[in-house]
C-alpha cells in the first residue's frame, strides 16, 4: 500500500448515494452474517474479525455504528482497547486480546486494538524501544496464526488530514452531548502529529501481510469513510467464505 499522504482525502459522496449504497450492502452483510453463524445453512463459517485504527476523530465509531447497523446484537461483539490495566501489564502485550477474539461462527470488531504497542506505547514511551521494535514481528506472527486457523481479519486506519480533526475536535468540545470523548490528551496528541505520522507509516509498512493487509480509509468525508468500510468489509468476508469452502450466495438483482 502507499503513503498516506498519497490518499485522496478529497473523495466525497453524496447523502442519498451514501443511503442507497448502505441499503444494498447491509442487506447483503447481514445475509452473509447469517450464514458464518450457522443461522442460514446451519453450517459455521470462519470467525470475522474487524480492527479500526486511525487518527483521534477520524470517524471509527460512526463506521462502527454502521458496520453493525443491520446485525443482530447477539451475533456481534464490540470490544475497545483502553491502556492495559496493572494485572494486564504483567503479561505479554498480545494476552489481553485472546479473550475477545471471536470464535467460528462469531464477529468481533475491535475499537483500537493491539496496534497501540507500536503507536501510542511507541510514540508516549510507555513501551521500550526493544519492546515496540519487536512488536511488529510479533503481531505479524500472531495474525499469520489467527488467519491460518481460519480467521478473516479486515484491518482498517482511518485517515484524515490535521486541518480536518481540529475542526472534528472543535465541534465536539461545542457539543455537549459529544464532548465526553475529547479530553485534555487528545489535545496533546496533536502536538506530536508528526511523530504519531511516522510510527503510522511505520506501522502500515511492517504489518501489512498478504494474509490481513491494511486497507486504508480516506475519512475526511464521513459519508465516505462508512460506505467503503461496509462494503470492503463484505468484499473481505466473500473471499474468505470462498477460501474456506463456502459459497457466498448470489448477489440480489
Amino acid at each position: 500500500m502507499g503513503r498516506l499522504d498519497e490518499l485522496d482525502l478529497s473523495l466525497l459522496i453524496s447523502k442519498s448515494e451514501e443511503e442507497d449504497r448502505l441499503a444494498v450492502a447491509h442487506r447483503r452483510l447481514l445475509h452473509l452474517r447469517l450464514m458464518l453463524g450457522g443461522h442460514i445453512g446451519g453450517k459455521l463459517g470462519p470467525p470475522v474479525c474487524i480492527v479500526f485504527e486511525g487518527w483521534d476523530a477520524s470517524g471509527k465509531g460512526g463506521c462502527i455504528k454502521r458496520l453493525v447497523q443491520p446485525l443482530d446484537p447477539r451475533h456481534v461483539r464490540v470490544t475497545q482497547a483502553s491502556a492495559p490495566d496493572h494485572d494486564e501489564l504483567r503479561h505479554h502485550f498480545l494476552w489481553r486480546f485472546w479473550p475477545k477474539l471471536p470464535g467460528w461462527g462469531g464477529m468481533t470488531i475491535f475499537d483500537r486494538s493491539w496496534y497501540g504497542r507500536v503507536l501510542v506505547e511507541r510514540v508516549e514511551g510507555f513501551a521500550s524501544t526493544e519492546q515496540w521494535t519487536r512488536a511488529y514481528d510479533e503481531i505479524v506472527d500472531y495474525e499469520r496464526t489467527l488467519c491460518a486457523e481460519g480467521m478473516l481479519l479486515g484491518k482498517f486506519w482511518l485517515h484524515i488530514s490535521q486541518e480536518e480533526q481540529e475542526r472534528r475536535f472543535e465541534q465536539r468540545a461545542q457539543d455537549p452531548l459529544k464532548r465526553w470523548k475529547l479530553t485534555d490528551e487528545d489535545w496533546r496528541n496533536r502536538a506530536k502529529r508528526a511523530e504519531y505520522e511516522r510510527a503510522t507509516e511505520d506501522m502500515l509498512e511492517r504489518t501489512n501481510h498478504p494474509a490481513a493487509p491494511w486497507i486504508a480509509v480516506p475519512a475526511e468525508s464521513k459519508r465516505y469513510a462508512r460506505v467503503m468500510v461496509v462494503e470492503e468489509t463484505i468484499r473481505m468476508i466473500e473471499r474468505g467464505m470462498v477460501t474456506w469452502g463456502m459459497e457466498p450466495p448470489p448477489p440480489e438483482v
